[in-house]
């Protein structure tokens, strides 16, 4: 079995890839907002990672689940569960979850951005939930190394 520093040292380092990811989507949407790209420019840039994105969710998830954090599993199948939902639920002809021919209408910048938003907010909880959960995991070893309970041994 995978020891829980392993697990949450990786789950870290993925969440917290996730949030560089979610900071950049957040940049280039209001890029596009302001009118600094064209929306092609942005759509491209932003559809590249949009499966990197939900492959690292799933693999969180995965980790978890074979690993029995039940509960913290269950924190994050909503969200993954609406990842897949938003990925397959693509109309046909767009280039991907963003279309540059449809982002300008009815509101979607706003809607991609309030979505990144929450992503956002959830990546940082989740985030600092997995260090409590690492650091809890390091701690739960003793860190000096004892013979006897009084004798502590200096060298290694």
């Amino acid at each position: 079995m995978i020891a829980d520093k392993v697990v949450f040292g990786f789950n870290l380092i993925d969440t917290g890839a996730v949030l560089f990811l979610l900071i950049y989507f957040v940049l280039t949407l209001s890029d596009l907002e302001c009118d600094y790209i064209n929306a092609q420019q942005c759509c491209s840039k932003l559809n590249i990672w949009s499966i990197p994105k939900i492959t690292a969710h799933t693999l969180i998830m995965l980790l978890l689940l074979f690993t029995g954090h039940w509960v913290l599993f269950l924190v994050n199948l909503p969200f993954a569960g609406y990842l897949i939902y938003e990925f397959l639920t693509i109309p046909k002809g767009n280039i991907g979850l963003f279309d540059p021919a449809e982002i300008h209408n009815r509101g979607q910048i706003k809607k991609h951005m309030s979505l990144c938003l929450v992503y956002l907010g959830f990546y940082l909880i989740i985030f600092f939930i997995y260090l409590y959960n690492f650091i809890r995991a390091l701690l739960r070893e003793d860190p000096i190394k004892r013979q006897d309970d009084d004798e502590i041994i200096t060298d290694l």
